[in-house]
């Protein structure tokens, strides 16, 4: 069952680019824009990221932590940051633990059989740890509304 608005957000640790332990609740106090995107380097995610990357000048003025949840390993979430040039943490949810908990996971993503990816999910949460705002996509190839999330953040 996926996290709902008005539930706590589940706390979690997931490695980053540099394979260092993250934890949710070490950005508490922020509100913070949850990310699920289900692969590196694919067309929508790039564009996903990007999109988001463009617009954290507009999000810093609401104390926003954005961070980034694939499957993908740490590696390759190191590769697409620095190729895209993106300030703000990507965790790797190699087990796809989190993924199942806040949003659910796409099974044989892309035609490839057994390959699990993480859904395409946006969430706000508050500075107190509540979730605000929740989007999940069935389709892995539709883009949240930017301007929703905007929205959601003031």
């Amino acid at each position: 069952m996926p996290v709902k608005i008005g539930n706590k957000a589940p706390e979690f640790s997931l490695f980053d680019t540099e394979r260092k332990s993250r934890s949710l609740s070490e950005f508490q106090g922020k509100k913070i824009i949850l990310l699920f995107y289900p692969g590196a380097f694919t067309g929508v995610c790039t564009k996903e990221m990007c999109e988001i990357r463009d617009a954290l000048a507009r999000f810093n003025e609401f104390n926003v932590q954005v961070i980034g949840i694939s499957v993908d390993s740490p590696f390759a979430n190191n590769a697409f940051a620095e190729q895209n040039k993106l300030q703000f943490p990507l965790l790797s949810d190699c087990l796809r633990d989190v993924s199942r908990q806040y949003c659910g996971l796409y099974e044989d993503f892309a035609g490839l059989p057994g390959y699990t990816a993480s859904k395409r999910a946006v969430y706000i949460i508050d500075e107190s740890g509540t979730v605000k705002y929740a989007w999940i996509t069935e389709n892995p190839g539709v883009e949240p509304d930017y301007d929703a999330v905007g929205q959601a953040l003031k």
